[in-house]
């Protein structure tokens, strides 16, 4: 059992050492979800009368957003992305599955693309941020069938929660008390929360039972 959940590719397949990769990969995603919440704050704080509520996070992107709102938000989404996306061979040198970093890197082309598309693209956006939200969720769950320990529940109860609140955002909109843009936040940082839980997993270095 314990050879289909981890394998230390690197040191068979010629790629980067197991130790190292774990290293780039906790980094960059701890960075990447750091660097995606300070965003949020910062793209908030530059829209004056912006509402949490009321407007969906990614109107801080919007073309009717100030300039400097603009920029922070899609800047961030952009950057974040290509992290996440920069993460995926590195799992792929940690982990012997290669559904995992998959739909991992293409969460990250899904975060890129909210930055790159916003909102006034119409379909384009839509698709990176579903791309990007459900993308997190799975990739969660590829994650709980992939490492073992604590670690596999976390990610199996963020991957699920994840997925519910998404399901919901779709479904309800702003049709509850938290308004569509405190509904698209817990999806948001369901996912976030995720992908700094497992950034300190693999800085920890520990893959056991």
């Amino acid at each position: 059992m314990a050879g289909r959940t981890y394998f230390p590719r690197g040191a068979v397949a010629g790629g980067m050492e197991p130790g190292r990769a774990r290293a780039l990969a906790g980094t960059a995603l701890v960075g990447g979800g750091a660097l995606t919440v300070l965003g949020f704050v910062t793209a908030e704080a530059l829209y004056p009368g912006y509402s949490a509520a009321d407007q969906t996070i990614s109107a801080l992107g919007a073309a009717s957003a100030p300039a400097a709102s603009q920029a922070a938000f899609n800047g961030t989404m952009i950057l974040a992305g290509v992290l996440v996306v920069l993460t995926a061979p590195l799992l792929r040198d940690i982990y012997e599955r290669r559904l995992f970093p998959g739909v991992f890197g293409l969460a990250g082309v899904g975060v890129a693309g909210v930055g790159a598309f916003p909102t006034q693209t119409g379909a384009l956006h839509y698709v990176a941020a579903m791309t990007a939200f459900g993308g997190l969720g799975l990739a969660a769950l590829a994650a709980a069938r992939t490492v073992r320990g604590p670690m596999r529940y976390v990610s199996a109860a963020l991957g699920v929660a994840e997925l519910a609140a998404l399901v919901a955002f779709v479904a309800l909109g702003d049709g509850t008390p938290l308004g569509i843009g405190g509904l698209e936040r817990w999806v948001a940082y369901l996912g976030l929360a995720w992908v700094l839980a497992f950034g300190g997993f693999l800085l920890g270095g520990v893959d056991a039972s």
